[in-house]
């Protein structure tokens, strides 16, 4: 445990849609992660701040905005933004902090009040800004995206709206379980192919809603883990072992969102692997740790379709092997390597700034055996995925 950073604290607010300050939720998981630490808001040396661009300045230098809210203590702190991301750049920036011997405890905190239906571009004329053009050229909204890709996986790989609809029905199994969840209800093949189809071939069930929502982790340098007395038989310490936030490599040749096209491979070829896949591979590779040590997954899945695209990114099958995996129970919990124990995006919604922390919680609730009925038995290794817009990767890789 020498060089790692360990998780001292996880919090995380009940996920729904409220429509109260993003700032109250932010204070509510931070005080959640400072009680789970065992540590006062007043010795926490480092805050950093997941950014929401959908809620004023204040949401633009979120750090400061939750900071004042628990009270102005003197601490250094920073606000990072990469849209889906943004939370894992938060968690890079204070580990960094720390394993630069800068500091011994960091909070990390991202929050989110988020509007009715789609996310949207910020009001305004910005003819440059890709994000605006694809919603007024294209009137491409999120699920069109979503629905691209989930059409690219039907044409490489056979894969039906049925095994679409397997994907929301396991999570929302798992959610069951989760008492932070938005949807705790069962859910049926046939509910989810009988819902409005929003984008061909997605229907209303295969997409997550938008949620209000915090998270918040509380970052400790080995020695003030054990100075706290983090970890023990009954709840081992959780060790962050790997932070990945790599961009693509050009030519990207797989549309992402909210480009237009693709780069073009005439000229330059498409590197050894793409995007998607270079995400955890630069976790694994950092840690030292490969897919093989895998005990759960938490994944964006913004989509059904998507989930079965990161079984692949994280490797843990061969291309075109994902919906084998899932109808074999493999991804399940009681499975070899559940995806999404949590409930995923699919129970929760999306609150942009937190969703990277929550997954990081979820995985140090599963790795410390605290996750309850929900619980994936001998959990010692646990990854998350997502990514954001503008070729943000992300990827956190935690042990015992």
């Amino acid at each position: 445990m020498a060089d790692d950073v360990v998780v001292a604290g996880a919090g995380m607010t009940a996920w729904g849609k409220w429509g109260r300050s993003f700032v109250d939720y932010g204070v509510e998981a931070a005080r959640q992660a400072l009680a789970d630490a065992g540590v006062a808001w007043a010795d926490i040396e480092y805050v950093a701040g997941g950014e929401t661009v959908r809620n004023g300045y204040a949401g633009y230098v979120a750090g400061a905005s939750i900071a004042q809210a628990l009270g102005w203590t003197g601490a250094q702190l920073s606000t990072s933004y990469g849209a889906c991301a943004s939370g894992t750049q938060a968690i890079d920036a204070a580990r960094a902090r720390i394993l630069a011997g800068l500091c011994d405890l960091a909070l990390v905190v991202g929050a989110d009040t988020t509007p009715k239906g789609f996310l949207a571009p910020n009001a305004g004329d910005r003819p440059d800004d890709p994000d605006w053009l694809r919603f007024r050229l294209l009137g491409a909204t999120n699920p069109t995206y979503f629905a691209l890709a989930a059409r690219r996986r039907m044409d490489l790989y056979g894969a039906t709206p049925a095994d679409f609809a397997a994907v929301k029905v396991k999570n929302a199994r798992h959610g069951l379980a989760n008492p932070r969840a938005r949807y705790r209800k069962v859910v049926t093949a046939d509910d989810v192919l009988a819902s409005p189809v929003v984008a061909d071939p997605l229907h209303l069930l295969d997409i997550c809603a938008t949620s209000d929502g915090g998270a918040a982790v509380v970052l400790a340098s080995a020695r003030k883990a054990r100075e706290l007395g983090v970890g023990g038989a009954a709840s081992p310490a959780v060790r962050i072992r790997a932070v990945s936030t790599v961009t693509p490599v050009y030519p990207n040749t797989v549309v992402e969102m909210p480009n237009f096209a693709t780069d073009s491979s005439v000229v330059v070829p498409a590197p050894e692997r793409t995007f998607m896949d270079s995400i955890a591979r630069a976790a694994y590779e950092q840690a030292g740790i490969g897919p093989e040590d895998v005990s759960l997954a938490e994944v964006y899945d913004l989509a059904t379709s998507l989930e079965l695209d990161w079984y692949e990114h994280l490797a843990l099958c061969a291309p075109g092997e994902a919906e084998g995996l899932l109808r074999d129970g493999v991804t399940t919990v009681g499975g070899r390597v559940p995806v999404n124990p949590s409930g995923g995006l699919a129970c929760f919604g999306e609150a942009v700034p937190a969703q990277a922390i929550a997954q990081v919680c979820e995985v140090t609730w599963q790795l410390r055996g605290q996750a309850g009925d929900r619980q994936v038995e001998g959990a010692q290794v646990g990854v998350t995925a997502n990514k954001g817009l503008f070729g943000h990767g992300s990827s956190v890789l935690l042990s015992t």
